[in-house]
């Protein structure tokens, strides 16, 4: 796993530039906090939009009515949402997670995910102004670079692009105050060299 990683991030890495750090974000199938509101929500709706689409389809049957494939397609794209908010969020999450690789290089933090394409995001250190950790009681957890926007909830793993506004993390790693306390050498260090 951390040996895709180094080969990911080394051919990204400057001249005399060296990694402190690489990592994954946690595997699989996982939940997030948001998902105690997310989970009763999806059900609710898909829930309703399946009970509407069977309606929909068994009311036209018995009225024979002329086109009765037109009330029953304009729920569709409702059961697809539905569908998606259930069950597909947690799987298209696991896949952007699978292709989610980090590093904290001696000048920098870098990260590279994407779903279809790969998008290199990188952070110098000394410009780095809120680092904050988040940390679970098993000692994993997230890394947030920047001021979190009050009311993300549609954060990462949510919805694909709900998290375009939320800062950079390195989000669900292991060891994460391990990580957290690097960085914040790194950064005294960039800041005494620069």
């Amino acid at each position: 796993m951390l040996e895709s990683a180094e080969l990911v991030l080394n051919p990204r890495l400057d001249p005399g530039e060296h990694l402190l750090w690489i990592g994954k974000p946690r595997s699989g199938i996982r939940t997030r906090s948001q998902d105690v509101f997310l989970i009763p929500f999806s059900l609710m709706w898909g829930g309703f939009a399946i009970f509407w689409e069977f309606m929909a389809i068994t009311g036209t049957q018995k009225m024979r009515h002329p086109s009765p494939f037109a009330p029953s397609i304009f729920g569709v794209p409702f059961v697809l949402i539905g569908l998606y908010l259930i069950v597909g969020r947690f799987f298209v999450d696991a896949k952007m997670r699978a292709r989610t690789f980090y590093g904290v290089t001696n000048e920098r933090v870098i990260i590279i995910s994407g779903l279809f394409s790969q998008q290199v995001k990188s952070l110098q250190l000394r410009t780095i102004s809120d680092v904050s950790l988040t940390e679970k009681s098993d000692g994993s957890g997230t890394i947030t670079f920047g001021p979190t926007p009050f009311g993300n909830f549609f954060g990462s793993g949510s919805w694909p692009g709900g998290n375009r506004n939320a800062p950079p993390s390195f989000d669900m790693i292991e060891h994460a105050k391990e990580v957290y306390e690097t960085i914040r050498r790194a950064q005294k260090s960039a800041s005494a060299n620069g």
